[in-house]
């Protein structure tokens, strides 16, 4: 499996002081910053943990952690945070075709991760030379190996990365990869409703997005509408729901995956990306998409028990034991 999107490095902090309202931020929500506003942001923060993120890429971590052979494929700067982003992601066993951004395409992206007492995250995200993803920066010795390519819709906040993306949907096709689109982030499904569609529509085979996040694609009132939607069009969708579970939207009908239950919820950051990674993991494996929904739901219930988007415990053993594996 090959994962390809923004390759950010994540600094978390627990913020028990909320010091992110000092810095204008609103809590539980993602807002961008510019190259001017690092400094002041990163300073701001208490201890951190940094590790390599963005939403494909832990997600690619999470296959990596259930045994998985993966690759990854991003933009990062010639800079420390690019440098510690290649080593994190590389040490978990990813094998990586990672493009350098010249000097005029920013620093490495970051997201600086304030995680409050109850669990909430709220994000300043630098995107940097993560979203400076060309055609010429997409090579296929990854894609053509991999069952599944997967996409990070984040991509497509530039046009260059737009014309990345046709260039990687076209090598997955001429490959028989199949091509998984996750819809990312309401906003961001706002501001790329029809590019998604039509992604959808004639290239996409499995789709990943939450609750909002599927409204927002079909612009319908309920999930049964989108249901609806996603039976035409022929997609296997799965639509995370947070404590409620999934639903996985098949040819055959719904079916709801409950969530794996956990004592105590530190840090709900990553849940969706690690679903994903089940998700999609069990697929490659010729799993059924419930199974495959089921060993999403036990990898996202392992994220949520401690802080920040890499497992703590073997997941691969946790999913062996409870037969998912």
């Amino acid at each position: 499996m090959t994962g390809i999107g923004n390759a950010m490095l994540d600094v978390i902090t627990q913020d028990s002081k909320e010091v992110f309202r000092e810095l204008g931020l609103v809590k539980a929500s993602m807002a961008l910053i510019g190259e001017d506003q690092l400094e002041r942001f990163y300073n701001a923060m208490g201890p951190t943990i940094q590790m390599s993120g963005g939403s494909v890429a832990n997600s690619i971590a999470g296959v990596a952690a259930l045994g998985g052979t993966c690759g990854y494929i991003g933009k990062v700067a010639n800079d420390e945070f690019g440098e510690r982003f290649t080593h994190d992601l590389a040490s978990l066993g990813v094998e990586l075709d990672l493009a350098i951004a010249r000097s005029d395409e920013g620093a490495t992206g970051r997201c600086h991760v304030f995680i409050t007492d109850d669990a909430q995250r709220t994000m300043a995200t630098y995107l940097g030379a993560s979203n400076q993803l060309r055609v010429e920066d997409v090579k296929e010795k990854l894609i053509s190996r991999s069952e599944i390519t997967y996409v990070e819709g984040y991509l497509f906040d530039l046009a260059p990365a737009k014309e990345a993306i046709r260039k990687v949907v076209n090598f997955a096709h001429e490959h028989d990869s199949m091509v998984a689109l996750s819809l990312s982030d309401m906003f961001c499904v706002d501001r790329h409703r029809r590019d998604f569609l039509e992604l959808v529509t004639g290239d996409v085979d499995v789709l990943l997005a939450n609750e909002a996040e599927i409204l927002a694609l079909f612009q319908v009132p309920t999930l049964e509408r989108a249901f609806e939607a996603l039976e035409e069009l022929g997609v296997l969708a799965a639509i995370t729901r947070g404590p409620q579970g999934a639903d996985v939207a098949t040819m055959t009908g719904v079916v709801r995956v409950p969530a794996h239950e956990v004592e105590h919820v530190i840090d709900q950051n990553g849940a969706g990306d690690m679903f994903a990674s089940g998700f999609l993991y069990g697929l490659a494996l010729g799993a059924d998409p419930v199974e495959a929904a089921q060993l999403g739901s036990l990898c996202a219930g392992e994220i949520i028990t401690h802080l920040g988007a890499r497992p703590e415990g073997d997941l691969e053993e946790l999913a062996l034991e409870a037969g998912l594996l």
